[in-house]
């Protein structure tokens, strides 16, 4: 962290905005999209070159759905090639299990569109374009806060061009679960650990037209297989125990697949195309939430505040949900030219039960079924108490309205 005075290596470009955004994922595409709507000047601050990076949740649930109607844009969104995903199911040894049916919930949107991320934040920064309040920078890498007695006051960042620093009253770290902003702003000191259980390891192989639909889960005998319905292809999920990678790379890919195979009999023949290990992506599992997620002039949203388990996918969900709500809460105070540390908290306040309830669920998921499955060298059973509650009409609907829209549903103020 660095005082305004003690410039960075060379000399830096000076702009000035109302808000800077670090982070070009889907928290901070939307918050930028929403401030920009409302008149707002914003900066949003990619490190990357593009958006085209593989093996990213490409999950958009029925509450974004929901905010991209609200926002006049889910027509248009959905006419980008997707598939969408009506049901999760769990195949067991007594058959399969349907965990939860979103064609049962009351929306306009009862699945979750499976959609490459890419193209959803290129849809997102092509709607902020519109907007000439919006400034979109791709490849800057922020390195340094400013601040100025203890108050952030925008960031250093470098680009192709050289240096670069961005002033502006409210700064929003958006940049993921390796957040340079959560580390520079030391927030990260005071880290809550929630459920770190397990790693998981992305792949792709062939979907035929025959194979079901949906979202499709393989427990038991050591490992974990989850299946995306990405129309041609299904995006598998492998899970591992966490910290074993090291271990499965040097048994070689071939192990990989038997084990595979092993745990998803039935999509044995899939594998043959996977040949070397750059084709596979390995994902720390590590959960957890920040006890204090602003300073005076930051606020930091989505994974950089909450790291989510892949359970039930939900992280993009949450994270578009911590923007709406920071964007309804700070657009009057950001057209004033001045947030106050208690505006911060309060987008904080909104959004903290809900993280930490959807956690809590994620850890007990993992520990019903993902650790248990891990462990056993059988096949893996949904334990009775489950089994019996997904037969109750009144509850069984609960797990598919939790993963389509959360523990409470958000609304932009449009």
């Amino acid at each position: 962290m660095s005082e305004a005075s003690d410039p960075p290596r060379g000399k830096s470009v000076v702009e000035e905005t109302s808000c800077v955004v670090v982070g070009g994922g889907p928290a901070g595409a939307v918050l930028s999209l929403l401030l920009a709507r409302k008149g707002v000047a914003v900066t949003l601050l990619e490190a990357h070159e593009d958006f085209d990076r593989d093996f990213r949740g490409d999950t958009l649930h029925p509450s974004v759905l929901e905010l991209m109607d609200e926002l006049g844009l889910a027509e248009r969104l959905l006419q980008l090639r997707h598939s969408k995903i009506r049901n999760a199911t769990l195949a067991t040894p007594d058959g399969p299990v349907t965990v939860a049916d979103f064609r049962r919930l009351r929306t306009r949107f009862p699945f979750i569109a499976m959609l490459p991320q890419a193209k959803f934040l290129y849809f997102l920064t092509g709607e902020a374009k519109r907007h000439p309040e919006f400034r979109l920078v791709m490849g800057a890498r922020v390195e340094e806060l400013i601040e100025e007695g203890g108050d952030v006051r925008g960031v250093r960042y470098e680009g192709e061009d050289g240096w670069h620093e961005v002033r502006a009253p409210l700064t929003v770290g958006a940049d993921g679960r390796g957040s340079r902003v959560r580390h520079l702003s030391g927030l990260d000191a005071d880290t809550i650990k929630t459920s770190p259980m397990m790693d998981v390891l992305w792949f792709r192989v062939p979907r035929r037209p025959e194979d079901p639909e949906g979202l499709l889960g393989r427990f038991g005998r050591g490992h974990g297989v989850v299946m995306f319905d990405r129309d041609d292809q299904w995006q598998v999920g492998f899970i591992i125990i966490k910290g074993s990678f090291r271990e499965v790379r040097a048994a070689g890919i071939d192990a990989l697949k038997k084990s595979f195979a092993e745990t998803a009999p039935e999509f044995a023949d899939r594998t043959e195309h996977l040949t070397e290990w750059k084709q596979i992506a390995m994902l720390s599992v590590e959960s957890n939430r920040l006890k204090q997620w602003s300073r005076p002039g930051l606020l930091l949203i989505g994974d950089a505040a909450h790291v989510m388990s892949p359970v039930g996918g939900v992280g993009i969900n949450y994270a578009i949900q911590d923007a709406v709500v920071a964007a309804n809460v700070l657009t009057e105070p950001l057209r004033l030219g001045s947030v106050k540390a208690e505006q911060l908290r309060e987008v904080q306040r909104r959004r903290e039960w809900p993280t930490r309830v959807i956690q809590a669920i994620q850890a007990q998921g993992q520990r019903v079924v993902v650790a248990n499955a891990l462990k056993s060298g059988q096949p893996f059973r949904l334990p009775l108490l489950a089994r019996l509650f997904l037969r109750v009409p009144l509850l069984r609907d609960i797990p598919a309205r939790i993963i389509a829209f959360g523990v409470r549903r958000v609304h932009a103020k449009v």
